[in-house]
């Protein structure tokens, strides 16, 4: 245990000095802290909460300790938790409020160390007032890493603007299961699309100098029966294959700087408590360097939900050994109870130093060390919801919107009479997820206006078609049973020339939505009396537009078979009425692909597109799970001719390269986006394989008459996979590259044969194929 007078004055403070070695400086640190000063720095703590009220999170209240702010700042403080994201603040009230909590806790503490201040920013920064952009669902849809990137920029400009060091996003976790509250919190159900979408974010995030965040490490996606926070029954091999690809690509392609555990326990072993995911892979093989962060209460979870920790300090120790650094979001097991595993000789306090140096670390990059460090906010008042960020998150929403179905009804041309029906149209809540502000926290505070702008469905189509006699009802509630409404929405369907019937969800928190975190569904039937509303309506005289506003895809009845057409769009932020209705007008030419599946029928989950031979239909069972509409599938305004398929060469050896290329032309009369997308198929493996694995995308710009020639550059590393002793290897023998529209069509396909030995690969290996394009 370090030895010192905590009385000693500190003259010399050769951690303030920039222009010494960085791990000197931290070293120096180290050394001077008393063991309650340490432990100080690997805590949170979340301020402006209220006791008395609901909470933003269950356990908010029964695990705060009752500390004040004074007493809790007095050995220092690691982490400030959600100062702007726990109620209603203005940007500048709360830039103010931050930079008088810094100046508190640097006076407070003998090294002047201020906190690290974190925020949410999964779809904007989590704040009154900032733009809500839409979900990462949506950004799945776009297929467009680069158009993500720019966005994970505009979000970290405005919270490096007030202050905030840290971001807890992006969520890297793969569907398995559509049921699962969170699928709206996650990219999609492909780990190469998750992994490339989520990594473009975290370039975006961390090039205006915030912090991300990997959400959440690893395993919590796949819960049984899609609950929250159930248990995960996975095998090491489709935990390795699936799950863990995207948190390899974020860490070693995107650096990443720090990590979040999840709160899952796979085959029994909490991730908090798990040293072979959060010390020996992420550091010891992936070389991971930040900081790992526990989810909210997780690491008190190992007592009270998972069970394998009598005590707080049982639970702060397996957190700490299996490295976990900072107890977010307050000090509950990393306070007293970790003290006192120290102090009575059961923990070693070299546990606590490693944690420190990672911390310090990060906080001495951030400059927070640094002797001319100031808390002060910038001049000048700081707008959270600029033009310039609407229009992008307009833009996102534009590209994500899925068109799933047209009979020729679409693009809308001057339509005389739309009737609009459904609890999604008029409903601004209903465009935004669980994690924008106004649904995570403005809830709690229905007297506050929602802090930004957000035209409805109803609103925008409006603008979008002034001449059109545009008639309303809702016909029911998103998630109530009762009818009432059908009657006045049949009536008004059947005066109009169009019915749009605009269903869906709406988000919120832990049973107070249908769908978010903690809003787990029983099957994927539309909530409430959506669906028998929709077949009312599919029964009438007048054709229907099916919009469905969504957090996960949901079974769409008969509409396949009798709808006019099928747009889906997963909770499209602010601007998302606006791009709908654009997108309704021709003004968009519609380009989003499905980052899931939709499911034919509502039973049978989960499934995922990416299942293996005996997860498809077939003779031996009666419950066929083929989706209505599969991964990748979406349509355009326009028509594409696909041709001049060419392959490099037939034979390829295992370390190898396959070159495969095709033409894309552009047979309409209007500029359009092709998604080209290249799946694997591997005919015989040494273990069972998925039938399909996407490997590679492009979205493809033509204008009418133009063609472009698309080439794929494919390493036979992306090719692999884990094998039966759980090593990643690249097999010899035949593969077909398929190269569609979608996870199912295939417009052409590359046969190449791998040739030479079995090679072992490691996290080095080659994970992308290299995408060109020529444009004649």
């Amino acid at each position: 245990m370090t030895l010192l007078n905590p009385h000693r004055p500190l003259t010399d403070r050769p951690w303030q000095d920039p222009g010494r070695d960085p791990e000197a400086r931290v070293d120096a640190l180290i050394e001077a802290m008393t063991l309650r000063e340490k432990v100080a720095q690997l805590c949170g703590l979340w301020v402006g909460t209220d006791p008395d009220g609901p909470g933003v999170a269950p356990h908010q209240s029964e695990l705060d300790n009752g500390v004040t702010f004074d007493d809790a700042v007095r050995h220092g403080l690691g982490q400030l938790t959600r100062v702007f994201g726990t109620r209603p603040v203005d940007a500048d009230e709360g830039a103010a409020a931050l930079a008088r909590a810094q100046r508190q806790i640097v006076a407070a503490n003998r090294f002047g160390i201020p906190a690290l201040a974190h925020e949410e920013c999964l779809a904007g920064f989590t704040t009154w007032g900032a733009t809500a952009f839409p979900v990462p669902l949506s950004w799945g849809a776009t297929f467009d890493p680069a158009l993500v990137e720019q966005m994970a920029a505009r979000i970290g400009a405005g919270m490096r603007a007030v202050g905030v060091h840290q971001g807890l996003a992006p969520v890297l976790d793969v569907v398995r299961d559509p049921r699962w509250g969170r699928v709206e919190e996650t990219i999609g159900e492909d780990p190469y699309l998750v992994g490339t979408i989520a990594t473009a974010y975290v370039r975006g995030l961390q090039s205006t100098g915030i912090v991300a965040t990997l959400k959440h490490f690893a395993g919590y996606s796949a819960s049984r029966a899609g609950r929250n926070l159930a248990p995960v029954s996975m095998g090491p091999r489709e935990f390795a294959d699936v799950i863990l690809p995207p948190f390899e690509m974020a860490v070693l392609e995107g650096g990443a700087r720090s990590v979040m555990h999840s709160y899952a326990e796979v085959d029994g072993i909490p991730a908090a408590a798990n040293r072979a995911l959060l010390t020996d892979l992420l550091r010891d093989t992936w070389g991971f360097t930040g900081t790992v962060v526990a989810d909210y209460f997780g690491v008190s979870f190992l007592k009270l939900l998972h069970g394998v920790a009598a005590t707080f300090g049982e639970a702060a120790g397996l957190a700490l050994t299996a490295g976990v650094d900072v107890e977010l979001p307050g000090p509950k097991a990393y306070a007293d109870p970790l003290v006192a595993e120290i102090e009575a000789g059961r923990l070693d306090e070299a546990y606590v130093d490693r944690a420190l140096r990672r911390v310090l670390r990060q906080k001495l990059e951030l400059g927070l060390l640094d002797a001319g460090w100031s808390p002060e906010p910038p001049a000048g008042p700081v707008d959270l919801d600029p033009a310039a960020d609407r229009l992008l998150a307009r833009r996102i929403a534009e590209e994500a919107v899925v068109l799933l179905k047209n009979d020729g009804v679409l693009p809308l041309r001057g339509p005389r009479s739309i009737a609009v029906v459904g609890p999604t149209a008029d409903d601004p809540i209903t465009l935004l997820g669980c994690y924008s502000f106004p649904a995570h926290v403005g809830e709690h505070h229905p007297d506050r206006p929602l802090g930004v702008q957000i035209p409805t469905v109803l609103h925008a189509l409006r603008a979008e078609f002034p001449g059109a006699d545009i008639s309303y009802a809702p016909g029911c509630h998103v998630r109530e049973t009762g009818t009432d409404g059908f009657a006045e929405a049949l009536e008004i369907a059947a005066r109009a020339d169009l019915v749009i019937a605009a269903l869906g969800d709406r988000s919120g928190l832990f049973g107070r939505g249908t769908s978010g975190e903690g809003c787990d569904a029983d099957s994927l039937r539309l909530p409430g009396v959506q669906a028998e509303l929709l077949e009312a309506l599919l029964d009438g005289p007048t054709p229907v537009l099916l919009l469905v506003d969504s957090g996960r895809p949901y079974a769409l009845g008969t509409a396949p078979e009798r709808a006019a057409a099928i747009v889906q769009a997963f909770f499209p932020g602010e601007e998302g009425g606006t791009a709908i209705a654009r997108v309704l007008s021709g003004a968009v030419n519609p380009s989003g692909r499905l980052p899931v599946s939709v499911p034919r029928t509502p039973y049978g989950q989960p499934w995922t597109y990416l299942s293996q031979i005996l997860a498809r239909a077939s003779e031996v069972s009666s419950l066929d799970p083929t989706p209505v509409y599969p991964f990748g599938a979406g349509l355009g305004y326009t028509t594409f001719a696909w041709s001049d398929l060419w392959v490099e060469r037939p034979e390829v050896p295992t370390d190898g390269s396959a070159g495969v290329a095709l033409t894309v032309t552009n047979t309409g009369d209007r500029p359009g986006v092709e998604v080209v997308q290249v799946y694997l198929h591997d005919p015989a493996a040494s273990v069972t394989r998925p039938v399909v694995r996407l490997i590679g995308y492009a979205r493809v710009a033509a204008e009418p008459g133009r063609s472009v020639r698309v080439r794929f550059d494919v390493p036979a590393a992306v090719t692999s996979f884990i094998s039966a002793d759980l090593t990643r290897i690249v097999e010899p023998g035949d593969i077909e590259l398929r190269i569609g529209a979608s996870s199912t069509d295939v417009r052409g396909t590359a046969l190449i044969r791998l040739t030479g030995p079995t090679l072992v690969l490691d996290h080095t290996r080659p994970r992308h194929c290299r995408v060109t394009t020529e444009v004649r």
